[in-house]
């Protein structure tokens, strides 16, 4: 086996571990009201930290750039219009017209 499939397979079974720890550990019972409010918000709070991360950071360092402003104002076309679409031409528009310049 190559070390690709073996780290692929080592993956899977941590996966796997992971996920399986969960409903062995609760053995059936509900999650406490404040974990689950917790775990209800990680998605979010998880997103938020990849886009930020994505786009402030530039290799090693952090910096402001033409995909920060595409960010930007893709969030305020979110907040106005609601569209999806709309948002990502914007951004897509915004961060080609900096770097142009």
């Amino acid at each position: 086996m190559s070390t690709a499939w073996a780290l692929v397979t080592g993956c899977a079974v941590v996966t796997f571990a992971i996920k399986a720890a969960g409903p062995i550990a609760l053995g059936g019972r509900a999650l406490p009201a404040w974990f689950a409010s917790i775990v209800a918000l990680m998605p979010s709070a998880l997103l938020a930290a990849l886009v930020a991360t994505h786009s402030l950071a530039n290799g090693d360092r952090l910096e402001v750039g033409p995909v920060t402003a595409g960010v930007l104002v893709s969030a305020l076309v979110m907040r106005r219009t609601g569209s999806i679409a709309w948002c990502v031409i914007s951004a897509a528009v915004t961060t080609a017209v900096i770097r142009a310049l």
